[in-house]
């Protein structure tokens, strides 16, 4: 059985509570597992927290869209905005063999989502938005 559901967030950091509460009751509704639960909302924070910091200019408003999607076997997420096009798959693995002190800034984030996700992929709609889809199976 398909269920979807959105939330809609303001580009800011104070809200991420309300963005760890819908994974949570999704997750929970679904009945996912509280250490997929967790992967899951760590994954989605990042990818949503990224959005909010750096997608629309500084000074501007924008909004972040949060689309869940549940099946039987899967959660899929779908993270979209209006800010700057910007493609997070296309950036390489970060190098976590260096220290940290020699690693450049950025890129933590998306290769975490990659790590803890089953699959990510990003397209520009023709309407200029991002979207990000990412997907976890918890079934085998």
């Amino acid at each position: 059985m398909d269920k979807e559901q959105h939330l809609t967030l303001p580009c800011d950091v104070a809200d991420v509570p309300r963005l760890a509460a819908f994974i949570d009751q999704i997750c929970e509704a679904a009945g996912i597992d509280m250490s997929t639960a967790m992967e899951v909302n760590l994954a989605v924070e990042e990818a949503v927290v990224n959005v909010m910091n750096y997608a629309y200019a500084p000074g501007t408003e924008g909004t972040v869209e949060v689309i869940a999607k549940t099946s039987d076997d899967s959660l899929t997420l779908v993270i979209e905005d209006r800010g700057t096009p910007f493609d997070p798959t296309a950036k390489a693995d970060a190098d976590t063999t260096l220290e940290a002190e020699e690693r450049p800034i950025g890129g933590l984030g998306i290769h975490l989502v990659r790590q803890l996700m089953d699959s990510i992929s990003y397209k520009r709609s023709d309407d200029g938005r991002n979207i990000l889809t990412i997907t976890k199976k918890w079934k085998a």
